[in-house]
């Protein structure tokens, strides 16, 4: 790390204790940023990097509800505002046990980075509760997601905040979410939330938008090594929406995906995933991947397994942070891998990156590869503020131009400032620099 970006790394750790997560994505940026501080520093004296890495604004508040049973049940839920130089903080809602403060405060510091990559006028914001989704009626999500909004409402709006579905929270969530604020203010702002149903405001192509997207930029990654997607094999962890709808669209253009995972184990197909048994089994029935490998006569259930044992052209990492680690990309470098992209949230650990980068594979980070989930949501807010509606082939080509131009500002920072090929320091180098110039124009604020 650059000697005078060591001391604000320091202050990060100080100021942040025992949150892991953010350290290592506080880390990963500021280790990029070395190259950029000799040519400009003026970012130094404007202490903007400084601003970056200190929130905006943290809320955390209690959310009381009761349950099936009368009995009166206590979560905790987050939102962390990071930076709004660029537009209202935009970044999802996450629903899960293992929120905490931390976790959602590294999720806003990428996505801050993630939103300033796409081009488009997003600051970076994230939150979420400790709630857990699974097992709960509907009536007890709704209750809750009520509670929730009673004090979230406070801070939200078109152009201040406006929260998307994560883990844990989908349409049903949002739209009890949006019910509740549309109760309590006496308003029908569609912009203060998206991911909604498309019956009031949402966009087409949402649900898919991040796997898609991931895809995409996957895509133009081996394009610039003059490789075509088409015939390549694909391996995919996790099956929720983002990897199912990157399975989807991977066989689409041509891939094949030969294997997906969920926290029970794996499953491989040598013939390729049917990606339509798939959705059944886990977005319509809601059961265990093994019931594939039941149905499916080509493919074979491994309990408890490594998805990264299965040797494959392309790596999607679609589950959850640092899935992926030292042992499993020296697995997947020797099995012939030649690109990996993050469709989830930092699911590669820093040894791992290194493994990649030192094998010479292609790697896209989360802030920049599964950054389609934000744009569509994005594409979303325009629809609203146009009381517009936009077809399914149309929002998709806008993704896949976004997911583009993503690509194409990571490739070109990474040349300039000396790392051709990084996907890593170009995408953070683009969006620091993105976000540092509204700051500086925007004085001290």
């Amino acid at each position: 790390m650059h000697t005078s970006l060591q001391p604000i790394f320091d202050t990060v750790l100080r100021r942040n204790p025992g949150e892991s997560e953010f350290h290592q994505a506080a880390h990963e940026v500021l280790h990029s940023l070395g190259a950029v501080v000799e040519k400009h520093p003026e970012y130094l004296s404007l202490a903007a990097i400084e601003r970056l890495c200190e929130p905006e604004r943290q809320i955390i508040f209690r959310v009381p509800w009761v349950d099936d049973s009368g009995q009166v049940q206590i979560n905790r839920a987050y939102r962390v505002e990071f930076n709004s130089s660029l537009g209202p903080y935009k970044g999802g809602m996450r629903f899960h046990p293992t929120v905490n403060s931390g976790i959602i405060k590294f999720l806003g510091f990428e996505q801050t980075f993630k939103n300033a990559l796409t081009g488009m006028p997003i600051g970076g914001g994230k939150g979420g509760s400790d709630f857990d989704p699974k097992g709960r009626s509907d009536l007890e999500i709704m209750r809750f997601c009520q509670s929730l909004m009673t004090e979230l409402y406070r801070h939200i709006g078109e152009y201040t905040d406006v929260p998307a579905g994560d883990i844990g929270v989908g349409e049903r969530e949002i739209g009890y979410l949006f019910g509740q604020f549309r109760r309590i203010t006496n308003r029908f702002e569609a912009g203060v939330l998206t991911g909604k149903g498309l019956a009031y405001g949402g966009s087409m192509v949402r649900t898919e938008a991040t796997g898609y997207g991931l895809v995409f930029f996957v895509r133009e990654m081996l394009a610039v090594r003059g490789i075509d997607l088409g015939s390549k094999s694909v391996v995919v962890s996790g099956s929720g929406n983002v990897a199912i709808h990157a399975a989807e669209k991977a066989q689409a253009l041509g891939a094949t995906v030969i294997g997906m995972s969920d926290s029970s184990g794996y499953i491989e197909d040598r013939e390729g995933i049917d990606i339509a048994l798939m959705k059944q089994i886990k977005l319509t029935d809601g059961l265990r991947i093994s019931e594939y490998a039941e149905q499916r006569s080509s493919a074979r259930y491994v309990e408890d397994g490594n998805v990264w044992e299965i040797s494959t052209d392309i790596a999607l990492p679609c589950a959850t942070q640092n899935e992926l680690d030292e042992d499993s990309a020296r697995a997947l470098v020797a099995g012939g891998v030649v690109a990996v992209a993050e469709g989830a949230n930092m699911p590669c650990t820093p040894a791992a990156v290194r493994i990649f980068t030192e094998g010479n594979v292609l790697f896209g980070p989360g802030k920049a590869a599964n950054a389609g989930g934000v744009a569509t949501s994005a594409l979303e807010m325009q629809q609203n503020a146009s009381r517009d509606s936009w077809d399914f082939a149309y929002t998709e080509h806008k993704l896949d131009e976004i997911m583009s131009g993503i690509h194409e500002r990571c490739a070109a920072a990474a040349e300039q400032y000396g790392t051709p090929g990084d996907y890593v320091a170009g995408a953070n180098i683009a969006g620091f620099v993105r976000v540092a110039e509204a700051m500086r124009a925007q004085g001290v604020v």
